[in-house]
Formats: structure tokens, C-alpha cells, sequence
């Protein structure tokens, strides 16, 4: 029987999510609650629209001319995908047997190790893990839950050599101070995998999803980080030698 994903939607032409021009296929169900998440409603575990790998592969068979010509691919990204960590094993399997470059967008929220959460890797050219805290309690103010799994999966990430890019989103009052920054380039520096970090500015673009959802936005008195901020931050990690953009 063909493994079926649950999806909240797609993205043909994606820009921001890996290299080139993505096919980002958004999975459903998340186990964090980012209080600056901008996709609210996909957190929902039994929300969005079931489909089967091979649809999904006709459609972006499709596009490979563009995801070829750009040095793009597939990235799947959610909501969380490791929770349907099947189902994307397989669409990558898919994929690379296409030879199309993949994508893992992740928060890293794996709660059981099993066999095929490295059958997922071992078809994933890249892993981009979204770590938002290196402090506990902060990481529980911010998202619900620990940061516990997520800095077990970016372990596990540089034992098995896995090309990873670390994204750090840079939130008023959560985020965007020194001693934070460097946490993290501390926990980061030893992983030889990590090719960069991509440093994200706080926005408010899902805003009004929350509120189509009748929920009260948590953050309608933070703004979005100064230039100036950004580049204190990045500096953090430019002097310990890591690659870092915003």
C-alpha cells in the first residue's frame, strides 16, 4: 500500500527555502508553537489534503526545467516534516532517483529514532534546521516545548556528516541578544557540517492568520530587528569563523 502524506499546500517557484528555485511542498502538523509562527495553520495534525507520492512527483516532474536551470529542487518544509517522516523518505527517494536535488526544512522535533528517520537522511542533500534558542527556558517561553530533541537531532546531523545550514530567526526580545548569538555559535562551531547560518528577521506576515483563526497574536508589540541588530549578530558568529547571512 502507497505511504500518503498529509500537506497543507505547495510552492512551485520557492525562493527562500534552499538553493535555486524550489517545488516546497508544506507539510502538515507541527508540535511547536512558535509564537512568531507565520504558518498557524498548519499545525493542526489531521488538517490539509491527503496525497500519494506519485502525484506529487507528476507535478514536479513538471517543473524540473526550472529547478535544473536555477540549481534548485524539492524541499519539504511544513508545519514540521520529520512528523511524516515516511512519507518524505519516500518523495525524496523519488526524487533522487530523478536526480533532483532535496531539502530537508526542519525544526529538528524528532521524538523516536527509527530506521527511517535515516532513510529520510539518506536521501536529503540538505538539511536546513531551524534551532531558535540555545536557552531552555527561553526555548519553552518561545515555542511550548524544550529545545532537548532539537539539539540531539543537530548532533546526530554532524555525526553522520550531513550537509546542514543552521537557521536562526532573530526575535525582539527572545533572540536578538549577544549572549544568545553566542550560545550558539558555541554549540555550532565544533560541526564541521555546517556549511552557514542563516540569520531570518522577525516579521509579521502570518499575522493574519492568527487572526482569520480568531487567536490573539502574541507579538503585536515587537518589531522587526534593525539593520544595525542584524549585523551585531552576525558579527557574533563572523568572529568564530562561521559563515553567516542574513
Amino acid at each position: 500500500m502507497a505511504v500518503t502524506g498529509r500537506i497543507h499546500s505547495l510552492e512551485s517557484f520557492g525562493t527562500v527555502d534552499g538553493p535555486g528555485i524550489r517545488f516546497i511542498t508544506f507539510m502538515q502538523g507541527c508540535l511547536m508553537r512558535c509564537q512568531y509562527c507565520h504558518n498557524r495553520d498548519t499545525w493542526d495534525l489531521h488538517g490539509g489534503k491527503e496525497i500519494k507520492v506519485d502525484e506529487l512527483m507528476s507535478q514536479i516532474i513538471s517543473y524540473r526545467p526550472f529547478l535544473e536551470a536555477s540549481g534548485g529542487g524539492v524541499t519539504a518544509s511544513g508545519g514540521e516534516a520529520v512528523l511524516q517522516a515516511e512519507f518524505v523518505a519516500e518523495l525524496f527517494q523519488a526524487c533522487k532517483k530523478e536526480g533532483i536535488h532535496t531539502c530537508l526544512d526542519t525544526n529538528g522535533f524528532v521524538r523516536k529514532y527509527t530506521p527511517v528517520i535515516d532513510e529520510l537522511l539518506d536521501n536529503t542533500d540538505l538539511v536546513l534546521l531551524d534551532i531558535k534558542q540555545m536557552n531552555d527556558e527561553k526555548h519553552i517561553d518561545l515555542t511550548k516545548v524544550s529545545n532537548q530533541r532539537t539539539l540531539q537531532f543537530a548532533e546526530h546531523l554532524h555525526q553522520r556528516g550531513q550537509k546542514t545550514w543552521i537557521r536562526y530567526v532573530v526575535v525582539g526580545g527572545f533572540t536578538d541578544d549577544i549572549s544568545s548569538a553566542q550560545a550558539l555559535a558555541e554549540f555550532i562551531k565544533p560541526m564541521n557540517n555546517v556549511e552557514k547560518v542563516e540569520l531570518l528577521p522577525y516579521h509579521e506576515l502570518g499575522k493574519h492568520k492568527w487572526q482569520a483563526m480568531g487567536e490573539e497574536y502574541q507579538l503585536n508589540k515587537i518589531s522587526p530587528p534593525s539593520a544595525d541588530t542584524m549585523e551585531q549578530i552576525k558579527q557574533v558568529f563572523i568572529d568564530m569563523g562561521i559563515n553567516a547571512i542574513y
